[in-house]
């Protein structure tokens, strides 16, 4: 198999938390690919922003999608072949700002498609403005006097959407991110994934996540469990938060057509 790493010149600063998101993914696929699963069925999608620019990287097929659109067009490729497994990969800011109620309703209908939230907690492509996920107090380009909005919790925002599989990772632990990508891509269903990813240039928070990040021995026993550990700032809880399974929409769709055909 191929390394999935096209011939294209990678341009992200140097030390960002995208290189352990790519090199996680490739790690990922790699093993599926091992497995049996044939490297023509992977496709991805991506938005606008420093998260994006991991489509001109990899080297298997894709769409690059408009700011916010990425899921959109990850829905319209699963419906037209189920057979293919479909990976998006957001920014916090394209996917829980621009493109917030694709990823609401991908989860809601849940989507047989995989979100990899590229989580840096600004918008770094653009030169670092507060995003969704910026905590309060944070300076940027917007916010030069600290950022005042409460941030969303994309955990259990995802999880009262009704993602069927939720998951946080931090970009510098590759092995562990990997396996929760490898399952992600495995379950049948929407598969959410967020990824702590520091920033160097505009929110550097490598020495915050090395210190608070902390792997969950189990998923949490219910979900109001879950919800208490992602909402705890004292640490970090990396790992799978939520998983379960009930009807995918792509499916529930085919169901209703041959109803209304033999009607």
């Amino acid at each position: 198999m191929r390394n999935l790493i096209s011939k294209k010149e990678n341009t992200w600063c140097v030390g960002c938390g995208n290189f352990g998101i790519f090199a996680a993914f490739r790690k990922a696929v790699q093993s599926l690919v091992d497995e049996g699963n044939p490297l023509a069925d992977f496709v991805m999608t991506s938005g606008i922003g420093c998260h994006g620019k991991i489509f001109d990287y990899l080297d298997i097929s894709g769409i690059y999608g408009l700011h916010g659109r990425a899921l959109a067009t990850a829905q319209g490729i699963k419906l037209a072949n189920p057979a293919l497994k479909v990976v998006t990969f957001g920014g916090d800011g394209d996917s829980l700002g621009e493109g917030l109620e694709h990823t609401l309703f991908a989860a809601k209908r849940n989507m047989d498609i995989t979100l990899i939230l590229h989580n840096n907690g600004n918008y770094g492509l653009t030169t670092g403005q507060a995003s969704p996920l910026s905590r309060i107090g944070y300076k940027g380009l917007s916010t030069p006097k600290g950022n005042i909005e409460q941030p969303f919790n994309a955990v259990n925002l995802l999880m009262e959407a009704g993602a069927s599989f939720v998951a946080r990772g931090y970009s510098a632990k590759i092995d562990h991110l990997s396996s929760i990508i490898r399952q992600a891509i495995s379950h049948k269903g929407f598969s959410f994934i967020e990824v702590l990813q520091p920033c160097v240039s505009y929110n550097n928070t490598y020495s915050l996540y090395n210190e608070r990040c902390q792997i969950m021995d189990s998923i949490p026993e219910d979900v109001e469990t879950a919800r208490k550990i992602a909402l705890d700032e004292t640490i970090y809880h990396i790992g799978l938060y939520h998983k379960v399974l009930r009807p995918v929409y792509h499916e529930q769709v085919e169901s209703s057509n041959k109803i209304l055909t033999h009607e």
